[in-house]
């Protein structure tokens, strides 16, 4: 499975932003999808996740209420909304996706910026 991540950048606190992964099309299914992010001198932590029909969703504390995760099984592709950020959510976003149980696959990352 070869996972593409975008849109990454930087944005004041309080702003929002949108990412995406796009996953290879013929092994989308029936994958979990979701979101890592690893902040400067901090290990790599969970953020979000989806099943693969896009009906069961999980959310680190720190970002619930604030970041959404949805999928387009049409697009073959996973966001990530993150509304209200913070400083402290600056960090290298990362896409990964795998069987129920096992995150196998992870996308190169995009970098996330929120300026105070």
């Amino acid at each position: 499975v070869q996972l593409q991540a975008s849109g990454g950048g930087l944005v004041q606190a309080g702003g929002s932003l949108r990412l995406s992964c796009a996953a290879s099309a013929r092994t989308f299914r029936p994958l979990v999808m979701g979101w890592f992010r690893q902040a400067p001198d901090k290990e790599r932590e969970f953020v979000a996740s989806s099943d693969w029909s896009g009906s069961i969703f999980r959310y680190a504390d720190s970002v619930k209420g604030r970041f959404t995760i949805s999928k387009d099984n049409a697009k073959n592709t996973v966001y990530l909304r993150m509304n209200s950020l913070k400083s402290e959510d600056t960090a290298i976003y990362y896409c990964s996706a795998g069987p129920p149980g096992s995150w196998s696959f992870w996308g190169q990352g995009t970098l996330v910026t929120v300026s105070s």
